[in-house]
C-alpha cells in the first residue's frame, strides 16, 4: 500500500511498531479490565437493545469458544504454546517488510496486539476475557473483545493488501535499496 499509510515510513519501523503494540494493548487489556470490574461475570449491559450488549464471558478455548469444553488445563497449555509460536511468525513477517509496506506493517501489528493481548489474558487469567455480544433475536455471534476485534481487522486489512502486491513478494528479505 505504498502513499496511504505514512505512518512506518521515515527509518522508524519498529519504534512506531511498538508504540501502536503499546496502544491497542492498553486498550485492549484496560477494556477487559474494566468490564472486568464493574460487570459481574454473565451480567449484560445494553448498549443498542436488540442488537448489542456488554455481557462479561469468559473464553476457556481458542476463537469462537473451540477447545472450551475437556481438558482445560492441556487446551490452556495448547493455546499458550500456539499463541507464542504466532507471534513469534508475525514477529518475523514484519522484519522481514521494508517500510513502504505499511498496509501490510499495519495489519500485522493489529494481528499482533490482538494475539498478545489475549495471550495476556491466558496467562494470568487462564481464558480470555470476552464481553462484546452481538445478536439479533435469538441468534448471538460468539462474544469477543478488542483484542479480537483487532486480529480479524488485521486479516482482513493483510489479505486486501497481499492481493494488491501484484505478484510481488513483500517479504523477501529486504535488502539495501529496497
Amino acid at each position: 500500500m505504498r502513499g496511504g499509510v505514512t505512518i512506518f515510513t521515515g527509518g522508524r519501523k519498529r519504534a512506531r511498531i511498538v508504540a501502536l503494540l503499546a496502544v491497542i494493548l492498553l486498550l485492549d487489556q484496560g477494556t477487559k479490565l474494566l468490564v472486568d470490574h464493574t460487570i459481574p461475570l454473565h451480567h449484560s449491559i445494553p448498549v443498542v437493545e436488540g442488537w448489542v450488549d456488554l455481557t462479561h464471558v469468559r473464553n476457556t478455548g481458542a476463537a469462537f469458544g473451540l477447545m472450551a469444553s475437556g481438558r482445560r488445563a492441556l487446551a490452556s497449555y495448547l493455546l499458550i504454546a500456539f499463541s507464542l509460536v504466532a507471534v513469534g511468525f508475525v514477529i518475523h513477517l514484519l522484519r522481514r517488510l521494508s517500510e513502504r509496506d505499511t498496509g501490510l506493517i499495519l495489519s500485522l501489528t493489529f494481528i499482533l496486539a490482538g494475539a498478545l493481548g489475549n495471550l495476556v489474558d491466558r496467562l494470568f487469567y487462564g481464558e480470555v476475557i470476552d464481553f462484546v455480544d452481538v445478536y439479533w433475536n435469538a441468534w448471538h455471534w460468539p462474544a469477543f473483545n478488542v483484542a479480537d476485534s483487532f486480529i480479524t481487522i488485521g486479516a482482513v486489512l493483510c489479505f486486501w493488501c497481499l492481493m494488491r502486491t501484484k505478484g510481488r513478494d513483500p517479504f523477501a528479505p529486504v535488502r539495501a535499496g529496497r
